[in-house]
Order: structure tokens, then sequence, then C-alpha cells
């Protein structure tokens, strides 16, 4: 939905900051995509118990086991891993085809090679991988993979140079 520019805000969006999931178990999580996917862990606040937090969450003296993430040294976004130590929910259902539900989608420049190293990890995918065939991202490679809460993953490499013209 665009504003018409006689609505014009007086403010904008920037940039995306950072991607956030609640785990079950942080150390289980950081062994993921730490470990096993090869992100690099930039900072662990096992103890958070700041006011501002419980206020931000609507818990009450809610605490948290924090650690954040980077794809690579070069990202600017981050994504942090957050195991609440007490207001602990049920786990949720993370299936793709429920509304509200997200995946992240990462970058990899060897479909296969990631494939087979993870599946040797015992990490658990979706389908083998598939050649997109349509659309903006045709002759690129992806495949769907769960991490320990079963959250989705998109593995995704681009097509080469000149591949998305065939």
């Amino acid at each position: 939905m665009s504003i018409p520019s006689s609505q014009a805000r007086s403010w904008s969006l920037q940039d995306l900051h950072h991607l956030g999931l609640t785990v079950a178990d942080i150390d289980q999580s950081i062994h993921f995509y730490r470990d096993l996917l090869g992100m690099e862990l930039i900072g662990r606040r096992p103890e958070v118990r700041e006011d501002y937090v419980s206020r931000q969450t609507g818990y009450e003296n809610v605490e948290l086991n924090v650690a954040s993430f980077r794809v690579n040294p070069d990202s600017r976004q981050t994504m942090e891993v957050v195991q609440y130590m007490n207001h602990t929910g049920a786990a949720a259902s993370t299936a793709t085809n429920q509304p509200g539900n997200s995946h992240l989608c990462l970058l990899v420049d060897d479909l296969a090679a990631a494939v087979n190293d993870l599946k040797d990890r015992g990490v658990r995918f979706k389908s083998d991988p598939i050649e997109i065939t349509a659309g903006p991202n045709r002759g690129g490679l992806v495949i769907y993979l769960l991490d320990p809460d079963d959250y989705m993953l998109e593995l995704f490499q681009p097509a080469a140079a000149g591949e998305t013209d065939r």
C-alpha cells in the first residue's frame, strides 16, 4: 500500500538491523549456527535482566540468554538467538505455509558442497537441492533445512552470470 504524496511520512526505514529467533536451548543453537553453518559469534549475553527488556517484551522480570552472529565478518546485519530463561512459552509450529511464520535465506557459493557437508553433520533437510526454473532467480539452486528448533532456513546459490538469460 503506498501513501499518497499528500500524506508523506516524516520518517523512513533505513536498513535491516537484525533477525531475532527465540530458541529452546541456546547452546544447541550456538553449536548449529557457529559450528555447523559457520556464522561468526560476535556477542554473548547469558543473563540479560534489564528493566527495559521487561518493558519491551511485556514480561515482568524477564531473563534472557542471548547470542549474536554475523553471517561473515563483512555482514552489516546480524542475527540473534534468544532463550527465555523464565516466561518460557510452548514451541510454535514453524511450517512455512502458516501465516506469520518466516524463514531466513542465506547465500552460499556452492550449494552441493554445503548440503553434503551439512548432511554428514546430521543437519535435517526438507528436500534435495532444487533448480529454480522460473522468475528472477531462475537458474539458481535452493534448498530448505531446519535448525534445532525446526526454524526453516533456505540456502540459495544464485545462477552464474548469464545463466538467468537462458
